[in-house]
């Protein structure tokens, strides 16, 4: 999220209304006055950074403090939030928790879905269309998780950091905007969902498929019982299965009465 914050206007502000001095001491000391980027785990200043706040070189280049959960919270620091503060930080915890444990249902539908396709196993790949479908569902709900802390820092908290209490020239002269990871966020619940749907098919195709073939194997398998059959030899008639002569009833007594 891009927090940008046009400290120009704010310092003619401060110039015409003497009366609020106080504007430039906070542009210079508070970090909410300033141009940022906020993501999951910290805080990044692309331009100026705050002087009060401490602050280490990212990766990126850029100049990045972190965001603090409070894990653990050996001094119990977290003994004066309010319950909307306390909401607030627990959303934040879930949202964490939610995509950890989306991205081992990943990792684990990866090796399902090669095993799957290795072996032809409908019942490999439909574990990996659940195990997608579950790392969708846990994403979808840490986003909506995510929603909510914005909701809160915007709507429901009160502190001087907060949008509550910013000064209406700092609202008049702040943007907000999403930037890239939280459009690749979603992009990313969709195609987890997509991906769900899909293995689902291929589950179904792949069972359907050794279906054909057992039902094929099962009339090679059917028994097959000799009949009574004359073979003729060569030169001569062929001989009575059962010679004769034939009568319905015994000639030899004492069965006939």
């Amino acid at each position: 999220m891009n927090h940008s914050c046009k400290l120009v206007l704010l310092q003619q502000y401060a110039a015409k209304h003497a009366e609020q001095s106080h504007l430039v001491e906070q542009m210079n000391t508070k970090y909410y006055y300033y141009t940022r980027t906020q993501g999951l785990f910290r805080i990044c200043y692309p331009k100026e950074r705050p002087p009060t706040v401490q602050t280490y070189l990212s990766p990126v280049e850029t100049h990045c403090m972190n965001i603090n959960y409070f894990i653990p919270d050996e001094e119990n620091l977290t003994r004066g939030f309010s319950d909307d503060a306390m909401t607030r930080l627990h959303m934040g915890r879930s949202v964490i928790a939610l995509f950890i444990v989306g991205f081992v249902a990943i990792f684990t539908a990866f090796w399902t879905g090669v095993v799957g396709c290795w072996k032809r196993s409908p019942g490999n790949i439909t574990a990996t269309a659940i195990l997608m479908l579950l790392a969708c569902l846990l994403s979808a709900s840490a986003m909506g998780l995510w929603h909510g802390v914005e909701y809160y820092e915007k709507e429901k908290i009160v502190g001087e950091e907060y949008y509550q209490q910013w000064s209406n020239v700092l609202k008049d002269n702040s943007l907000i905007s999403y930037d890239w990871s939280y459009v690749v966020a979603w992009v990313g619940v969709g195609w987890s969902l997509v991906s769900a749907i899909l293995f689902s098919a291929a589950a179904i195709c792949l069972r359907g498929e050794r279906m054909r073939e057992e039902a094929m194997n099962m009339q090679y398998l059917m028994p097959v019982y000799p009949q009574k059959q004359q073979y003729a030899y060569a030169g001569y008639p062929a001989p009575a299965a059962y010679p004769g002569p034939y009568y319905h009833g015994s000639q030899y007594g004492p069965y006939n009465y």
